[in-house]
């Protein structure tokens, strides 16, 4: 998503690593314990837990944590999650979409409703936005995995639909319904994937000025520090120059 992951790293540089690696962590935990409580324990046995846990390896997240949180899907104790995914409009007239992971829809659905109301947004109704975006899978690496025409081959070798390389790593795209297998065939040649996602990928993106892209990056803030919002996507594309001013 054009801007996110710049916003990502203007966070990095803030001094809020470990605050964001610890969030991070939390989220990636939950989506293991929803993918094993609501499949197989057992990764080989489960695509969704198998790339939720290619997707915390990737992150650095330790074994243990891995294991608990495949545990916890087992105990009784193990909270009961609704998947919902919110869609609107932000500053700018981007597209927004809010996936969530919640035990309690109620909650969830007026913090959402919230956090766009009070950032000048406003949230619609399912596939008010969507429409604009394509369900595809994305597998990333990080630059260190390879030249761009090696990764290119392996990507092609592997079934991708797309490669693209720049100076921050190496985004490789997929059919969504062939993410498990393309990103198990890339990582028998490549390694372990920074992160494997399906994602919503915006058709086209829609240029954001700077005083819009600052409530913009206050709203991706609060939605990245609640706890019951998983991934967020957007088709905002804001200018380097406005991103540096802003950090």
């Amino acid at each position: 998503m054009a801007g996110h992951s710049k916003f990502k790293n203007i966070m990095h540089r803030k001094g809020r690593q470990d605050a964001v690696r610890s969030k991070m962590f939390s989220k990636l935990s939950k989506e293991i314990t929803v993918a094993a409580k609501m499949g197989d324990p057992d990764p080989d046995k489960n695509p969704r837990l198998r790339l939720a846990i290619q997707n915390a390896k990737g992150q650095s997240m330790p074994k243990d944590n891995i294991q608990r949180a495949i545990a916890k899907s087992q105990g009784g104790d193990a909270a009961d999650y609704n998947e919902i995914r919110y869609e609107g409009y932000g500053p700018g007239g981007t597209a927004i979409i809010v996936e969530v992971l919640t035990d309690n829809k109620n909650r969830s659905a007026a913090n959402v409703r919230s956090y766009f109301t009070k950032y000048g947004g406003s949230l619609g109704e399912t596939g008010s936005v969507s429409f604009m975006f394509d369900r595809v899978g994305e597998i990333v690496y990080k630059v260190e995995a390879g030249e761009a025409e090696a990764i290119l081959e392996a990507g092609i070798e592997a079934g991708a639909d797309d490669v693209a390389s720049d100076e921050e790593g190496h985004t490789i795209t997929c059919a969504f319904e062939d993410l498990s297998d393309v990103s198990k065939a890339l990582e028998e040649n490549l390694g372990e994937a920074e992160s494997v996602k399906i994602i919503w990928k915006p058709q086209n993106l829609v240029p954001v000025d700077e005083e819009k892209a600052g409530t913009l990056m206050k709203l991706m803030d609060v939605f990245d520090e609640d706890d019951d919002v998983q991934n967020v996507f957007s088709n905002f594309d804001i200018d380097e120059e406005v991103l540096a001013k802003l950090g």
